[in-house]
């Protein structure tokens, strides 16, 4: 009767424990760096709201136009311009012009954030705001860590507000660009 087991059996054993922790160990490291990376994208949603505030506050005592003001605004938190970077949509193609993006500003928090006015508001959208929550580190991508908003003159939306929770589901995956992540997650969505 035998007493326990050979070498060659806990060696079979031990590789097949390695081989586990190696395919499971990225897998829950992705999960934990997308749970910061949405924390942190949930965090600053106050900080854009209360621009407005003081949007109106400073417009009431200089008229300027609005994009003026959000800019000097929104300077105050900004350090220093950074080189201009790609970002990828979730899906791995790349964004049309409406969301790309050529000067990026560092935040005093480390994030990356532009800013794009349209020349012709569209559907009364002034423009668009990227937010990239690490900053220029990777990976650089919709709904990973790059999220965004559209501008209005009276307040910012998140992209893809006014759509279903289905289609901000279907958007925020491999297979989507990932911009409706900037609002599916804010409403408790998950990420796969």
């Amino acid at each position: 009767m035998k007493k326990g087991f050979t070498i060659v059996e806990v060696s079979i054993l031990f590789v097949i424990f390695m081989i586990v922790a190696f395919l499971v160990a990225p897998l829950s490291m992705d999960d934990t760096k997308q749970a910061g990376n949405t924390s942190r994208w949930r965090n600053v949603q106050g900080d854009f709201q209360n621009i407005f505030y003081a949007i109106n506050t400073h417009r009431s005592e200089e008229p300027e136009d609005f994009q003026e003001a959000f800019y000097s605004i929104v300077s105050n938190d900004m350090k220093e311009e950074i080189p201009a970077y790609r970002i990828s949509y979730m899906n791995g193609t790349y964004p049309s012009d409406t969301y790309r993006f050529k000067e990026f500003k560092s935040t005093y928090s480390n994030a990356a954030i532009s800013i794009k006015f349209f020349d012709k508001p569209e559907n009364k959208v002034l423009g668009v705001l990227m937010y990239d929550v690490n900053g220029k580190a990777s990976p650089n991508t919709w709904g990973k860590d790059v999220f965004g908003m559209n501008i209005y003159e009276d307040r910012f939306e998140p992209f893809c507000k006014a759509d279903s929770i289905s289609k901000q589901k279907q958007d925020c995956s491999k297979n989507g660009t990932g911009l409706c992540c900037s609002n599916y997650y804010l409403i408790g969505g998950n990420f796969d």
